[in-house]
């Protein structure tokens, strides 16, 4: 079962800005090869660091309005927050070491 919960405009504030662990959101769209591709590898975060942080999607064709408040020029684009902040990113394909690289000094 997937971990990665799908985040709207209405629930971004809960589930992101208001947790009290770190967050991974990314940004992407059914029709983007690329965001194909880093699917399943945001989905073995999620499983494998289970409750220790927090994995959201944004769809950007259903959620324009987050899309344009992070300034979400190209996707897949990957957001990491900590405290309700966002304190990392990065844009396009990354392999899982780089995920957890960048995780590691948020946990």
């Amino acid at each position: 079962m997937s971990k990665v919960i799908e985040v709207t405009q209405e629930n971004f504030r809960e589930i992101v800005v208001e947790s009290d662990k770190p967050v991974i959101v990314d940004f992407w769209a059914e029709w983007c090869g690329p965001c194909k591709k880093l699917g399943p590898i945001i989905e073995e975060v999620a499983e494998e660091l289970g409750e220790q942080v927090t994995v959201a999607k944004v769809n950007v064709d259903e959620q324009r309005t987050l899309g344009a408040m992070f300034q979400i020029m190209s996707i897949p684009a990957v957001l990491f927050f900590k405290d309700g902040e966002k304190v990392d990113e990065f844009v396009g394909v990354r392999p899982r070491s780089h995920i957890m690289a960048k995780l590691e000094p948020l946990m």
